[in-house]
């Protein structure tokens, strides 16, 4: 097969979401005319990628939660940087997570393959001093954020936006109607998605958390029901945590699954990430509950420099979903938004507003074939080639 062969590097699940879009978006714009390599999950999986090895090695997230995996997190990195040197690919995508991303760009500056970090890293919100090491790592960046260019200009660094491809789930149909009645959900019951995690170390952080407060929520209330979503590589957690939880709670796997349970749902429960993202675009209120490592905690606190912590607040640059963290982050206040936006007196309404003016931020207008945010992406990625 003639055409490039791009090198990807997803290091966690959001990230190979993102690259499974971007690969499909590169197919389409070379033609099939493409090879890929490098690391990813089952969603990169699907599209063809043959990963040097699983996504879990890296899926780690914290401040103190990455120090007892760092001798297998240097082992990756040398193994995929060798890889790059052996392969010699024509562009090597960094997707997400820079702190193991930049490292592989460091040990492969010197072969002269173009990188291109596909999602800025967010110096905005925390040790903007890193700028001077990224301008010497990265030959392109990409942004899904719309502030994110003009905060790199600053800082002498070329940024496109070419928006979140989360946006693009809006375009795919979803069927409410048809998830209840598969599983036997009643018009009359209230639907509550609840989200611990994909990381095993934040699920087993969230998951009696969460747990505790569908217990409060089902006490308060007795028509609602849970759904627990996930993805293949957490289908055991998902599935005790699940049968955990109040009721005879679901479980919806894969990704049409999930966009058809969000459409069904009327809340959710969820820890700060992508995920608050997937749930604005599908217009579902949310409560966001994270904490993290006492540790990880300390250091966040002393270094972190904007005041939220979900994306959907950080675009709107206000409170649009509550955020609840650390010692806030509590059962009783978790279920208590819950029972809020469920109470039938407007603060969901308002909340979806909102959320739709978060998607429009994000790039959600004029979306359409050959013009969304993965092709933006491919695009920028097939002109490092050329450059």
């Amino acid at each position: 097969m003639s055409g490039p062969t791009i090198f990807l590097v997803a290091a966690e699940p959001s990230g190979d979401n993102l690259g499974a879009k971007l690969m499909a978006a590169l197919r389409r714009a070379t033609g099939g005319q493409v090879r890929f390599a490098g690391v990813g999950g089952e969603r990169m999986a699907g599209e063809g990628l043959e990963s040097l090895f699983p996504l879990s090695d890296l899926s780690v997230m914290g401040f103190a939660e990455v120090l007892p995996r760092l001798p297998t997190i240097f082992g990756r990195l040398r193994t995929t940087a060798g890889a790059i040197r052996t392969l010699r690919p024509d562009v090597v995508v960094l997707i997400d997570a820079p702190s193991f991303g930049l490292r592989v760009a460091d040990r492969i500056r010197d072969t002269g393959v173009p990188v291109v970090q596909y999602v800025a890293p967010q110096l905005w919100a925390w040790r903007p001093g890193r700028a001077r090491k990224l301008k010497g790592r990265v030959d392109a960046i990409l942004a899904l954020l719309p502030f994110e260019p003009e905060f790199f200009a600053r800082l002498g660094i070329a940024c496109t936006h070419v928006g979140h491809p989360v946006l693009e789930d809006a375009l795919v149909p979803a069927h409410a109607a048809a998830f209840r009645a598969r599983h036997g959900v009643g018009a009359d019951r209230r639907l509550v998605a609840v989200l611990p995690g994909s990381r095993a170390g934040l699920f087993g952080r969230m998951a009696p958390l969460f747990s505790a407060a569908a217990e409060r929520l089902a006490a308060l209330r007795g028509d609602v029901t849970f759904v627990v979503p996930f993805v293949a590589n957490t289908q055991e957690m998902a599935t005790a945590f699940a049968r955990g939880l109040p009721g005879s709670a679901l479980l919806a796997s894969g990704p049409a699954e999930k966009r058809d349970c969000f459409a069904a749902c009327d809340a959710a429960l969820s820890i700060s990430g992508t995920t608050t993202l997937e749930l604005a675009v599908a217009g579902v209120p949310t409560v966001v509950g994270h904490r993290v490592n006492a540790l990880s905690a300390f250091l966040a606190r002393r270094l972190i420099k904007v005041p939220f912590v979900a994306m959907p607040n950080v675009v709107a640059g206000r409170i649009v979903v509550p955020e609840l963290l650390q010692e806030d982050c509590t059962p009783d206040r978790l279920a208590g938004e819950l029972a809020r936006l469920l109470d039938g007196r407007g603060a969901a309404d308002a909340m979806r507003a909102d959320l739709k003016t978060v998607c429009d931020r994000l790039g959600g207008q004029g979306l359409g074939p050959g013009n969304l945010p993965s092709d933006r992406a491919a695009a920028a990625v097939l002109a490092a080639i050329r450059r």
